[in-house]
């Protein structure tokens, strides 16, 4: 064979190898997201390694299908295993508070997470007396005869701009004095350098019923966001008390002034269809370009036509709102006894914050607030 082939196929060769290098083995144990059959609401505290998962009153939890999406590469194993377990169902009949343990796709890194059944009845008084958790953030549950919920906010997504130096300067917070007892404050704050190449200036305070996919936080930011909870009764009205001052400088998506515009709080509860359990509204319900979205059949919004204004004011004030039919849709008793309807509550310092324009520096305080149904 000619020695120059030969030495060019050694090259080649040498040259082949150099730059195929073994891919290494992802570290990451992390739990992303969980799903199954009767979950109605999955919340990920990956802080504080909790998972809540909440499931209708009166479901059998012992097979309980739990569908979990890790870091790539990675395991997971329950800490203690039940008779009745075959993944992906596992048994949560005897213990409704379990530990499941992720291990990285390179086995050096381990994460155990507490995952809790929870069965709920969404109730309808709400108060913001109790914290589940202070730090890094506030995060406000509620709870009844049937289990505890947490309230979802941004929170979690401003986190990732560094902005806040103590647990008081997030967006949501808890106030020491509310109407009665303590409320929440909602703040419009600057997300600084982080927030404003992508196009995110601002992180308006929010509260909701339902979760935040932090995972989703940067990259679809309106997706991330998952309103409502299952509800079997026809809400009429919604009350309660808040005190609102906005912020001096209305600005858009791109931190631009845009004058004659001033900011306005928000307000809101809406009934929609949701035929699956997995389906939520997200934060595109009420797109910038007008309407709502089609699914909602009953909304009560403050501001809109017919309804209470929201002024500037340091006094609480209450608030009363009626829910009006939508779409032309009406419900179906027979669906609404079925849980095919979710009620979702919501209230945000900025109006248009899920599209990133408001003024920083509005602030929304909201307590005692009730779902009054038929």
């Amino acid at each position: 064979m000619n020695i120059r082939k030969i030495f060019a196929g050694l090259l080649l060769t040498l040259a082949v190898s150099s730059c195929i290098q073994d891919e290494a083995l992802n570290v990451e144990a992390a739990i992303d997201d969980c799903t199954g059959e009767n979950i109605q609401l999955a919340s990920i505290d990956a802080t504080h390694k909790e998972i809540e998962i909440y499931v209708l009153d009166g479901t059998d939890v012992s097979q309980q299908e739990l569908n979990f999406t890790l870091a790539d590469g990675a395991t997971i194993q329950a800490d203690e295993t039940e008779a009745g377990d075959q993944p992906p169902y596992y048994d949560f009949s005897q213990r409704t508070l379990r530990r499941f343990t992720v291990t990285s796709e390179d086995g050096n890194t381990t994460a155990t997470y507490v995952v809790r059944i929870n069965k709920m009845e969404l109730p309808t008084h709400y108060s913001f007396e109790n914290l589940r958790a202070t730090t890094p953030y506030h995060i406000f549950y509620l709870t009844n005869e049937s289990g505890i919920m947490q309230w979802a906010s941004g929170n979690p997504g401003y986190e990732l701009s560094g902005m806040a130096l103590d647990e008081t300067q997030y967006p949501t917070v808890q106030a020491p004095i509310g109407h009665s007892g303590k409320c929440v404050r909602l703040t419009t704050r600057s997300t600084g350098s982080f927030g404003l190449p992508l196009g995110m200036p601002i992180a308006c305070g929010n509260l909701f019923v339902g979760s935040f996919d932090v995972q989703n936080a940067v990259t679809a930011p309106r997706q991330a966001t998952h309103f409502g909870f299952p509800f079997t009764k026809i809400p009429q009205r919604i009350t309660g008390w808040y005190k609102y001052q906005k912020g001096e400088t209305f600005t858009d998506e791109n931190n631009e002034v845009l004058s004659g515009q001033t900011d306005i709080g928000d307000i809101y509860a809406v009934l929609y269809e949701a035929e699956t359990s997995d389906y939520t509204l997200d934060g595109d319900l009420f797109p910038l370009t007008g309407g709502i979205n089609p699914n909602i059949v009953l909304m009560a919004r403050i501001g809109e036509q017919g309804q209470q204004e929201m002024k500037e004011t340091d006094e609480w004030t209450y608030f009363d709102l009626s829910f009006e039919a939508q779409n032309g849709k009406t419900v179906d008793p027979e669906g609404l006894a079925n849980g095919k309807y979710k009620l979702a509550i919501a209230f945000a310092s900025s109006r248009g914050g899920g599209y990133f324009r408001g003024a920083v520096g509005s602030e929304l305080y909201i307590d005692e607030v009730e779902i009054i149904c038929e």
